[in-house]
């Protein structure tokens, strides 16, 4: 008995058959271009604030107000695009879509810095400049502005690696033995109190260079949230962990670094976060004094000569090395304290 296939007792069935699977396909991929208010909220704003910069003439003489427009232009563009097709995109869509309400607020914002600056004159220059002035500053006064944060992040590493160092050392030797913790804890009260800003006196006349004053005062800041918090993370260990590792015949050596400063960790990233915000701060104030580089120097320079633009130029740069620098200390914390991930977020 002959047998037939379902296309020769249905011509056509299978290409109606595949019709239908593009079909359902080109509605699946429809499906997920849907515009969000959000987003296009934030182009508009965006749109808005690159209008603003091409419709009215500027008061002052700045030469990026047109590459501005259009950066602007190109970034509302891209949330519209990004949030409408955010189910094709998949996580990264929706990442754009969640700091959609950011977007708006920042494009508002810029459009009404760029009417108040720029346009109009409401705020007096040269204490606030439009938008278009510090991009200026990113682009004509790249070089110096390099050579500042180059020389910025040299001085502060140094510094925080070695306060951090110090501290987690005379943390563990305070926590684990009560002969460095008589010795050391009165030195610890009297002189971790004192701001590090209250000692560049004393660390520019002691030290051959500015350079090394400077790294003494930023590991200074740094070593002690660090020496505490670590100092308290050992001693807070739970006595029942000593007792089951010496019963295992485990020797001080390896009660230290085995069961003391894993469990003390936590803590030491506590200290770890504290000293990176002083010593940023006291790395401002070193390089104001008496470093001829750094961040804190184009700061100061910038304000003899009243060059506003460059002054708030730095002061991103500055920000975003800050934030970089703790994201990346979480990452490594996440990395180490795989049980607390997540506990605390930045």
């Amino acid at each position: 008995m002959p047998t037939y296939s379902a296309s020769e007792i249905a011509p056509g069935s299978a290409d109606r058959e595949s019709l239908a699977i593009a079909g359902d396909g080109g509605l699946s991929i429809a499906g997920k271009l849907r515009p969000t208010l959000s987003g296009v909220g934030a182009g508009l704003a965006w749109l808005a604030f690159g209008a603003a910069s091409l419709h009215w003439p500027d008061i002052g003489d700045w030469s990026r107000t047109e590459a501005v427009a259009y950066v602007a232009f190109a970034v509302a563009a891209f949330i519209v695009v990004t949030t409408t097709a955010q189910g094709a995109l998949g996580s990264f869509g929706e990442g754009v879509r969640e700091r959609a309400p950011w977007l708006l607020a920042l494009g508002v914002f810029l459009t009404l810095w760029e009417l108040a600056t720029a346009k109009f004159g409401w705020l007096p220059l040269p204490f606030f400049p439009p938008p278009q002035s510090i991009v200026e500053v990113y682009t004509d006064d790249l070089p110096k502005l390099l050579d500042s944060v180059f020389a910025s992040v040299k001085l502060q590493l140094g510094g925080y690696f070695i306060g951090a160092a110090v501290g987690f050392l005379t943390g563990v030797s305070i926590g684990w033995s009560r002969l460095a913790g008589y010795w050391v804890h009165p030195i610890l009260r009297f002189i971790g109190p004192l701001p590090a800003t209250a000692w560049p006196p004393i660390a520019f006349f002691t030290f051959p260079s500015s350079w090394s004053a400077s790294t003494f005062l930023i590991a200074l800041a740094t070593g002690f949230p660090v020496t505490v918090l670590t100092w308290s993370g050992v001693a807070s260990v739970s006595s029942a962990y000593y007792d089951v590792a010496r019963t295992l015949g485990a020797k001080p050596s390896f009660l230290v670094t085995k069961v003391a400063i894993p469990a003390a960790l936590p803590h030491v990233f506590v200290g770890l976060f504290m000293g990176l915000g002083a010593s940023f701060a006291v790395l401002v104030v070193a390089e104001m004094i008496g470093v001829k580089a750094g961040l804190g120097w184009y700061l100061q320079w910038a304000q003899g000569w009243a060059s506003y633009n460059n002054m708030y130029a730095a002061l991103i740069v500055m920000s975003l090395l800050c934030s970089g620098a703790i994201t990346l200390l979480f990452r490594v914390r996440d990395r180490l304290l795989g049980w607390q991930k997540g506990v605390v977020k930045w």
